[in-house]
């Protein structure tokens, strides 16, 4: 029974995770993050009473889950009740200078900003135009113009526009729904495995762009790309 109550509950909070979206922990919204520890510490009574019948957590995560997409809903519809519970994005620094009145009220302490600055590259705060705190928590920066990186634009260079790869083979796995995206089949891919004398079983990956560029890494070789279509 403590096995059939562990694996269960373990598919439900797979699910419900799933269906609150993809977001990583640190990426959470405050209503997200109350309902993340909830379903977590519901789902935890029955496994450690088992004198609690199964109901007694499913129910309340349930409820919990449902309150928690309500929430999100409602959030979507209306700023004011955005706000109210995600709070709204606060400045740290402005043209190059700290706002240690926002600095205190976010909590945010001098180590920690510069901290968050140098995962950014950033060495110094002067370089710094504007440094917003996000109602996930995040940091996002952005240096004065001179600071910033040159680009291709700048340079007054011609990119090339950049093509998303599509899995087509990992780890010996055929994914057959990005095959069709390409609008490639089966024997395109068989003559591509016999051109590079591999089987399915010797693919580690196999990518494949929308223009045909591929990118085939075998389990005992190195990488090798082409533009064979």
């Amino acid at each position: 029974m403590i096995l059939f109550r562990t694996i269960l509950f373990y598919a439900v909070l797979i699910i419900q995770i799933r269906l609150m979206g993809k977001r990583q922990l640190s990426q959470m919204e405050p209503t997200e993050f109350v309902v993340t520890i909830l379903i977590a510490n519901l789902a935890s009574i029955p496994l450690e009473n088992p004198d609690h019948s199964v109901w007694s957590g499913l129910l309340p995560m349930a409820v919990i889950l449902v309150a928690g997409r309500f929430f999100s809903w409602i959030s979507l519809k209306n700023i004011h009740i955005r706000r109210l519970l995600c709070g709204k994005p606060v400045i740290l620094i402005e043209n190059g200078h700290l706002l240690r009145n926002n600095l205190r009220r976010t909590r945010i302490t001098l180590d920690e900003l510069s901290a968050q600055l140098r995962t950014q590259g950033i060495l110094e705060i002067e370089t710094v135009q504007y440094a917003i705190l996000e109602t996930n928590g995040s940091m996002t920066v952005f240096p004065f113009p001179e600071f910033q990186p040159a680009t291709a634009k700048d340079a007054g260079v011609e990119a090339s526009r950049q093509e998303l790869p599509y899995t087509i083979v990992s780890d010996g796995q055929l994914l057959s729904e990005n095959l069709s995206i390409l609008g490639k089949d089966d024997h395109w891919l068989q003559t591509f495995l016999s051109g590079n004398r591999c089987t399915l079983d010797d693919v580690l990956l196999l990518t494949v762009t929308s223009r045909g560029k591929t990118h085939l890494i075998r389990r005992d070789m190195p990488p090798c790309d082409s533009a064979n279509h």
